[in-house]
């Protein structure tokens, strides 16, 4: 159950087209500071795969308030989406995917 979630995380930042290091992509023009969003998918990608480095990396994208919200809506909408798919409450998805009883 937690890889179908970190499945759908991997899915949200192959989309986002974040090159194979870990960073966001740049424009043409002059370089693009990344948003929040990103660096939580990057953050939590890393975090999910022992990435240290990508871990720094990400971390030093945004400030550390911007990525707690980033990393807090993250998991927000894996749950939705995990709780739509296997057809159950959001309450009741988080329980199990932290191993708690469904209260």
């Amino acid at each position: 159950m937690f890889g179908k979630v970190m499945s759908g995380i991997r899915r949200l930042v192959a989309r986002d087209a974040v090159d194979g290091r870990g960073a966001p992509p740049t424009t043409a023009g002059p370089q693009r500071r990344p948003n929040l969003f990103e660096a939580a998918a990057a953050y939590v990608s890393a975090c999910a795969e022992d990435d240290q480095r990508g871990i720094e990396e990400a971390s030093g994208w945004v400030s550390p308030e911007a990525l707690s919200f980033g990393v807090n809506e993250l998991a927000c909408r894996a749950v939705i989406a995990l709780a739509r798919e296997r057809d159950e409450s959001p309450r009741s998805v988080a329980r199990s995917l932290l191993g708690l009883p469904v209260a």
